[in-house]
């Protein structure tokens, strides 16, 4: 819905200034409600770099990534201070070959170095990374209390058995909101054999596409460079009037007329996208199309047409989707445009976050050996009748906090035990909170069985970890809590894990639980963070990692590393 300012006072958006104020600011409550005017689908859309590895054995890739502050350039002729992996907003892409060792599957370890020393308060910026949609280990999943301080840096452990576009992004408890805003996220892609034997566009032509938005003001010391501003609205979410695409401000990318490939994320903390093209700016033309190939868990089974106006496409923060965009029916000077069609569950500040970049078709018509199979990647769907049981998650908002069933955040407590193999079919129910949350369920992925009693949208059939729950729904999911694809081996983990909304702004105020499968797993604390004065080069220090999911080798392997075990 779009609001006016004075409907954004009524509810509570613009309170005492707060709406306009950065980290830290002590700018007049005065300022004007927008970010500055910039200019449109004039700057070239960037492509994150790939990340090579510093370190490569026979079974393992090793990187390294700081985590630090730098002052880049998203609007041309200013600067913007950003908390970045590298010092990048987007991070750097890390890329990666998926499957079992025998079909030269790869895992990583990445080391990852807290260099950002104090926020504008003088509080320490603790970081905490969780890749999002990996099955790792307890201790290297991202635990929101698994602290790497600064001056310190912890190695990270994947196994890489899921051929699916990831992210990674921060997760440390109370500041999640905060940091992933301020530039702490960034994509990881895994593709395993039967993927890169199928016909789909590569290469050049499989291009990452983050969304996100966000406020801007100028500085006030200097007039001219421009700051991100964060704020919360009273615990309520973070809406910006900007929107980027891999971290520029409605960029324009430059195609062929072939077909290209473009893996969606959405790194928002608080808003979601419902996403359609058109030929103008100003308003939707009918027929345009994107074909949807993959989800939050990877290729669905088959490819799912959507055309504008009639079949949009709706993205959740942390959700992902792989589309594919078809440029050879149109002429050498046309004008695409991804546009943002907005939906009752969001809100719409300004006009500008309509439109988010414009696709600009160069050159004639060009050889183009891409195609998009009618089968993808087989997807089991798993029998509601081979659940073993089911659960009820409430999710509403109470006196300032956002909680699961009554209950606030509490680390200790285990609010779901499911056995190692077990299915479940988890209920996730919104009783009309005034939002709608995206729940994110870490460690498997899971199935969408219905939602008010009517069948998920066929984009929404594959494996997926995040969930859109809207207002007076109940959202049924199943899933086997021990990784299961077809073509992998089955391995189960043990051990405690997250289930929060990913409305980054609800899960730092309470939205967020702990679940644990089986008893006596790692520890999501087994592996802690090290001083950086004790850091040495992976090829010189860095014993060769087990197999991650063979249990008494990786306890040995922590002590060995670390001096601790479980």
């Amino acid at each position: 819905m779009k609001i006016t300012r004075r409907d954004a006072i009524k509810l509570g958006l613009i309170s005492s200034g707060a709406f306009f104020l950065p980290l830290g600011s002590t700018r007049s409550v005065l300022a004007a409600p927008f970010s500055p005017r910039i200019a449109r689908f004039v700057e070239p859309l960037p492509i994150p770099p790939v990340l090579p590895p510093d370190y490569s054995d026979k079974t393992t890739d090793y990187y390294a990534i700081a985590l630090k502050k730098a002052r880049i350039s998203l609007v041309p002729g200013t600067t913007t201070e950003i908390w970045g992996y590298n010092g990048r907003l987007p991070g750097p892409t890390i890329r990666q070959r998926g499957g079992d060792e025998q079909e030269g599957g790869r895992q990583s370890v990445v080391r990852f170095i807290n260099q950002l020393g104090e926020d504008q308060s003088g509080g320490e910026i603790n970081a905490v990374v969780h890749l999002h949609g990996m099955a790792s280990l307890p201790q290297y999943d991202g635990f929101a209390t698994d602290f790497i301080k600064p001056g310190q840096f912890k190695d990270y452990i994947y196994p890489n058995d899921r051929a699916a576009t990831i992210w990674y992004h921060d997760h440390a408890i109370d500041h999640t909101a905060r940091n992933v805003y301020q530039g702490l996220a960034g994509m990881y892609i895994v593709e395993d054999e039967l993927e890169r034997q199928l016909p789909l566009p590569k290469g050049p032509y499989d291009v990452p596409l983050i969304l996100r938005d966000a406020f801007f003001e100028v500085n006030p010391l200097n007039g001219e460079d421009l700051q991100l501003v964060f704020d919360d609205r009273q615990m309520r979410s973070t809406y910006g009037d900007v929107s980027l695409v891999n971290g520029i401000p409605w960029p324009k990318m430059q195609v062929e007329r072939r077909k290209y490939r473009f893996r969606l994320l959405n790194a928002s903390a608080s808003r979601s996208f419902q996403l359609a093209l058109s030929q103008q700016e100003n308003r939707l033309t009918v027929g345009e199309t994107m074909v949807v190939i993959g989800s939050d868990g990877g290729l669905l089974a088959t490819p799912v047409e959507l055309k504008t106006p009639y079949q949009t496409l709706r993205i959740d923060m942390a959700e992902r989707y792989e589309i594919i965009i078809d440029f050879c029916r149109y002429e050498e000077g046309d004008c695409l445009f991804l546009k943002n069609i907005g939906f009752s569950g969001s809100i719409d500040i300004d006009d500008r976050i309509h439109t988010l970049m414009c696709f600009e078709v160069v050159g004639g018509e060009v050889p183009d050996d891409s195609q998009i199979p009618e089968t993808l990647r087989p997807v089991e769907r798993l029998p509601e009748k081979t659940a073993d049981r089911t659960r009820t998650f409430r999710f509403e908002r109470s006196f300032n906090r956002w909680l699961i069933n009554g209950k606030q955040w509490d680390e200790n407590r285990v609010d779901a035990n499911p056995g190692v193999g077990d299915i479940e079919i988890w209920e996730f129910f919104n009783p009309g909170s005034g939002w709608f949350h995206p729940v994110h369920v870490h460690l498997i992925d899971m199935q969408v069985l219905d939602r008010n009693g009517l069948p998920p949208r066929p984009y929404e059939m594959g494996w997926k970890d995040v969930f859109h729950v809207g207002e007076f729904q109940v959202v049924r999911v199943i899933g086997e809590f021990g990784p299961r694809r077809k073509g992998y081996k089955r391995r189960f983990i043990q051990g405690k894990f997250m289930m929060h909304c990913h409305n980054l702004v609800h899960e730092d105020h309470s939205m967020m639980t702990v679940f644990e499968v089986g008893q006596n797993g790692p520890s999501p604390k087994s592996a802690p963070a090290q001083d950086i004065a004790q850091m040495s080069p992976f090829k010189v220090a860095y014993p060769t990692p087990p197999n991650p999911y063979d249990r008494e080798a990786i306890e040995e392997f922590d002590r060995e590393l670390y001096g601790t075990g479980r």
